[in-house]
């Protein structure tokens, strides 16, 4: 129990959701009459909610109960609605659970948004003294940890400037470097860190490692189920407001992707496609050598996207299709046309899909952009039936690539080479 810096008993977190009834059609007299009385009873009423309003309890959580222990690295996954955000808020006491208790031991740090905790009229200098004032720090510790705040954030040109000039990564760049050096026993991190550039993720998430490492507790909730992999050793799995499990990192991933039943992203709805229209795409996949559909992929998994498409052409047309891969920074990382493999794709009048084969993905763990593009084979004048940049995002998770048990280093590129080494030995004639 001298271990355990986070307790949590029965915690519930209920909103209540206030719904406008539907009304039929009324005359503009009767809109009047009718507001005038509504007006008159709501003001009459306690609780001043509209008599045309329905009520509606919503559970963010539900009865959660789990321990964690000094030096925990832990992810909080799943989707969207699982009440992740709202587990951390109250852990960071910005809004009271319902029911249940919490027994929090040490400094909390949290970094629920960018610029928590900043005043936007300071400058950068005046908030990370504020910021050490209200974590309860005294200014000569404050000023110990000055210099390595201001390198780590990068931002020594604009320290005097007031952050509400500064740009959103300027912004996180502090946030993160405040939360992360004013020594906090348990730092708490939601996902902010898409804000900033490649370069400073990596340095973030370095920098999280190092406070795990110093026998502090860091809670991080991300998408990025990369991020987790590489940072935490533990996990917590949310859904629909209820605890799934507590344990094991790997564990716990394998649980929250085994829940994703339907991993087909719909692209009928973009209004950011170029081309023709004469050919478009509907839809993309990414399936596995068993035709399961995946929501990440591994290093070095052998896999098949889907370019599900429509088309009204009437006669049959042989087509150019391709991919690209690119960073979050839009940085290019591969392409590849069905050009350059000479296949054929033949397409007729109604619906199918454009196949692509990847053998041993050479990508490490991170998040990718996946762009397309159909063509015509003669490429007339370059025009297009379909593109799209940035169509779906892919996330690549660690893998045995070279078969060797060893995990491929992020930090060398962001590509890896099927590639074998020997030696060779000519004697000291040749020296």
């Amino acid at each position: 129990m001298s271990d355990v810096v986070i307790q949590v008993e029965n915690l519930s977190k209920k909103y209540i959701i206030g719904h406008q009834k539907q009304e039929s059609y009324r005359s503009l007299r009767e809109a009047i009459a009718n507001g005038t009385k509504k007006f008159a009873q709501n003001f009459l009423r306690k609780d001043r909610f509209r008599p045309d309003e329905v009520k509606e309890e919503f559970w963010a959580l539900k009865d959660i109960s789990f321990e964690i222990k000094r030096g925990d690295r832990i992810g909080i996954i799943g989707r969207n609605g699982a009440g992740k955000s709202t587990l951390l808020k109250i852990l960071s006491r910005i809004i009271e659970p319902t029911a249940g208790k919490i027994l929090i031991k040490g400094r909390v740090v949290s970094l629920l948004e960018v610029g928590t905790g900043f005043h936007p009229e300071l400058t950068g200098r005046e908030n990370i003294y504020l910021n050490g004032a209200i974590l309860g720090m005294k200014r000569n510790e404050i000023k110990t940890k000055f210099d390595e705040i201001v390198a780590f954030a990068e931002v020594e040109r604009f320290l005097d400037t007031p952050v509400k000039r500064y740009s959103s990564g300027m912004y996180i760049r502090l946030a993160f470097a405040v939360a992360a050096h004013l020594e906090p026993e348990i730092l708490i991190v939601d996902e902010v860190l898409a804000v900033g550039d490649a370069a400073f993720q990596k340095k973030c998430l370095g920098k999280m490692e190092d406070v795990g490492k110093q026998g502090r507790t860091v809670l991080f909730v991300s998408h990025n189920i990369a991020a987790v992999e590489k940072l935490c050793d533990r996990g917590i799995l949310l859904a629909n407001g209820e605890l799934r499990y507590i344990g094991d990192r790997t564990n716990a991933i394998t649980k929250y992707l085994s829940s994703l039943t339907n991993n087909v992203v719909s692209l009928r709805d973009r209004q950011d496609r170029q081309g023709t229209g004469e050919i478009k795409v509907v839809s993309i996949d990414i399936r596995d050598e068993d035709g399961k559909s995946l929501d990440v992929v591994k290093s070095g998994q052998n896999i098949s996207i889907y370019l599900y498409f429509e088309t009204k052409l009437l006669k049959n047309d042989r087509i150019l299709a391709g991919i690209s891969f690119k960073t979050n920074q839009d940085n290019p990382v591969f392409l590849h046309h069905s050009r350059l493999t000479q296949n054929t794709l033949d397409i007729a009048y109604g619906r199918g899909a454009f196949v692509c084969q990847i053998k041993r993905l050479p990508l490490p763990s991170s998040v990718y952009r996946l762009s397309y593009s159909i063509m015509p084979n003669n490429g007339r004048d370059g025009s297009y039936f379909d593109s799209m940049d940035s169509a779906i995002d892919v996330t690549v998770v660690d893998g045995d690539f070279y078969d060797s048990g060893e995990v491929p280093p992020i930090s060398h590129g962001v590509s890896l080479v099927n590639a074998l080494w020997h030696s060779e030995n000519y004697g000291l004639a040749n020296i």
